[in-house]
């Protein structure tokens, strides 16, 4: 575990990866201060990008920002698992039931489609002023792409796979199981790693519209003051949120769906092939087969 860590944190590939955003953010940066110095923008509506460094720097040194972070990302990914949960709860019985689809899928699309926006006071009267109200808007923005991207995996499991199974005479549970879990896995975990960063999003938008605390009420704070840097400060502490919450179910990803990615599976077969070979030198040489004999032959 140590040398993998150890070798993913090499110079040479951590170079590899960050370059090209790297590059990207120099070139942003610099028409950014193009965009200043030749009168462009108004420093009062865009900020220098050092006076926002500055500024997040402060903030993050200071006391009372980190409990609106804990609260935001309470928020967030109580939420998450709630939309997520919700999801695959109706997801596994739409793709296992024709009729169960027909009758969630309209409903499910609906809800989709309805603003956010517009239902989030009425969640906000019924779950009252405090976290629940934002964790359920958290909630129903992370349910739609759990639940879509959860029933397309299951209804796209391999034909020819499904009937192998069905000529094997597995049952249903040991075909859900064995079959399509795990090609379901690689389309859902799709769905979860988008439903993380928006169960980010559902948090802000029900602290923009009633909270006590919270980087959506810094963010409304600092702009109503016109401190145009702070509110930028905030907004890069949401990205690095979401960030983080996205590379959470990225490395998730990547230790349960390890068979998309060629390198993880190579690696894991050759240390199932060390640890036989270290469990064959502790138990002694094992002995050959005999040769066969003429007399045997015969």
């Amino acid at each position: 575990m140590t040398r993998k860590v150890l070798r993913a944190l090499s110079p040479a590939r951590l170079a590899r990866r960050l370059w090209p955003p790297l590059v990207f953010l120099a070139i942003l940066v610099g028409i950014w201060e193009l965009a200043l110095a030749v009168d462009y923008v108004s420093e009062s509506i865009l900020p220098h990008p050092k006076d926002i460094v500055v500024s997040f720097w402060e903030l993050i040194r200071s006391d009372f920002v980190w409990d609106d972070i804990a609260a935001t990302l309470w928020e967030s990914v109580a939420g998450f698992f709630l939309g997520s949960a919700l999801g695959l709860a109706l997801a596994i019985p739409s793709g296992l039931s024709p009729t169960m689809r027909q009758m969630l899928g309209p409903y499910a699309v609906a809800l989709q489609v309805t603003p956010r926006i517009a239902i989030a006071p009425l969640i906000i009267a019924w779950a009252g002023f405090g976290y629940s109200s934002k964790i359920w808007i958290a909630a129903i923005i992370a349910f739609f792409p759990v639940y879509v991207n959860a029933l397309t995996g299951i209804l796209t499991v391999d034909e020819d796979a499904r009937e192998m199974f069905r000529s094997l005479g597995a049952s249903r549970w040991q075909t859900f199981l064995h079959l399509m879990v795990p090609g379901s896995l690689p389309v859902m975990f799709a769905g979860l790693k988008t439903a993380a960063g928006l169960s980010l999003v559902g948090a802000v938008v029900g602290e923009f519209i009633s909270a006590e605390r919270g980087l959506g009420v810094l963010v409304q704070q600092f702009s109503s003051q016109l401190a145009i840097a702070d509110a930028f400060a905030v907004i890069l502490m949401l990205m690095f949120l979401g960030l983080f919450l996205y590379g959470v179910m990225e490395w998730l990803e990547r230790t349960t769906v390890f068979w998309l990615h060629d390198g993880r599976l190579v690696a894991r077969s050759r240390r199932r092939a060390a640890r036989a070979e270290r469990k064959r030198g502790r138990g002694g040489r094992v002995p050959s087969e005999p040769r066969p004999t003429l007399a045997g032959r015969r």
